[in-house]
């Protein structure tokens, strides 16, 4: 099989490391070789923190994927999630005097700020660029305005950037598995685009990731990202309030958090006919007297506590929560109990899960593979709003996609 005609991907996590191997067709469809979930280890939050763990953990789920596909993958591209993603716009500005707007002038304003960037922190790495909000004489433009006549062109980007030292961390992993990296992508990024539609992408989506110990939140917008980032509250802490305000182990505390009625109208399930815990969830503590107004109030203080500090990363000039825009509530947290009624009463917007509209199958491989499968669309079709600098000479011998990234910052 030609190696051209592969296309490997693999999503570091906390919890598990998922690797997914596609086929790419004649007629450029896609085909699922192979599929690995593995636990992970020496990885936290994106960032590796013992590379020994972390490159044995790699090596294992890539191994996995291609003993099942019967290859051997020399490259492979990589989903990263992780608060260590910086999320940063600049606005540059571009006198045309009456001329048309070339090519030309939109790279100039792209370069300009990307050198800014650097400028600014020369300890991050460029990972996307996102073109979004184009203003021609004080007219918004959606689409690039080239050909257009005009006095004046500016131009809003977001950039997500990572710190170098991390970068490097994450490439000697995988040099240690003997595979290339060929491209890395935010996992936020490849969640939006695989889960959300393009009318969804083009007038504006709120995507709200709750996981183990994080929350990540992307707002996209005429079909670019123009805002992400990872908030340090996840369904954990969840877990910790019940055990520590009611005295009760982590085990236990997971399962009253997991047969909690979020919605917080009917917990019959949880409480008896006097409104205390019931006698069956004491798995290995002994038995007393914890009410359901003390268990629910913890509970909903923490979540509320979640949503309302996504609430203050919403408010931004792009976004009106009074508009109709679209929210996706993903992650660990959003398979919880009717935990979307409680984001739809706290936002006064419906919530969308994931999976809602499919079939058991494709609902499975989904929740599972989200990230790579939004992954697999951006390498194979590339994402129109994502701009990527010319660094390297045109006749120069192609490199790496890390090696470009070291170059050119």
């Amino acid at each position: 099989m030609n190696s051209e005609d592969l296309i490997g991907i693999i999503e570091l996590g906390n919890i598990n490391i998922k690797c997914l191997i596609f086929k790419i067709k004649d007629n450029n469809k896609s085909e699922i070789l192979s599929t690995s979930i593995t636990s992970s280890a020496g990885i936290h939050n994106g960032v590796v923190v013992n590379l020994t763990k972390a490159s044995k953990a790699i090596r294992s789920s890539i191994s996995i994927a291609e003993k099942k596909a019967e290859i051997l993958l020399k490259k492979i591209n990589v989903v990263l999630e992780g608060p260590e993603f910086l999320s940063t716009k600049f606005t540059k500005y571009k006198k045309i005097n009456g001329s048309k707007i070339h090519k030309d002038d939109i790279d100039f304003l792209l370069r300009e700020a990307k050198k800014q960037l650097i400028l600014n922190d020369k300890k991050q790495s460029i990972i996307h660029i996102f073109n979004h909000n184009y203003v021609v004489d004080g007219k918004a433009f959606d689409d690039e305005p080239i050909g257009v006549y005009a006095d004046s062109l500016s131009h809003e980007m977001t950039f997500i950037t990572i710190p170098k030292n991390n970068l490097k961390n994450i490439n000697q992993a995988f040099i240690d598995c003997d595979i290339e990296i060929e491209r890395l992508i935010l996992n936020t990024f490849a969640l939006g685009v695989k889960l959300l539609n393009n009318k969804e992408l083009k007038f504006g989506s709120i995507l709200i990731d709750i996981g183990f110990e994080k929350t990540s939140l992307g707002l996209f917008k005429n079909l670019a990202l123009v805002h992400s980032i990872t908030l340090p509250l996840g369904i954990n802490h969840i877990t910790k309030d019940i055990s520590k305000v009611c005295s009760l182990s982590l085990d236990e505390s997971v399962v009253i958090r997991n047969n909690i009625d979020f919605s917080f109208q009917n917990n019959q399930n949880l409480f008896d006919e006097n409104h205390y815990l019931k006698n069956s969830y004491f798995i290995n503590s002994s038995f007393r007297k914890i009410s359901k107004n003390l268990i629910l109030n913890v509970v909903k203080a923490r979540l509320d506590e979640i949503f309302e500090t996504v609430k203050k990363q919403i408010i931004v000039p792009e976004f009106n929560l009074n508009s109709g825009i679209g929210f996706l509530l993903v992650g660990g947290g959003s398979q919880l109990l009717n935990i979307e009624k409680h984001c739809e009463k706290f936002f006064g917007q419906r919530i969308k899960k994931i999976g809602e509209n499919n079939n058991e199958k494709e609902k499975d491989l989904e929740k599972n593979f989200a990230s790579c499968l939004g992954a697999l669309k951006i390498i194979k079709d590339g994402w129109e709003t994502e701009a990527i600098p010319e660094t390297v000479d045109k006749n120069a011998k192609k490199i790496s996609f890390l090696a470009k990234i070291f170059r050119s910052n």
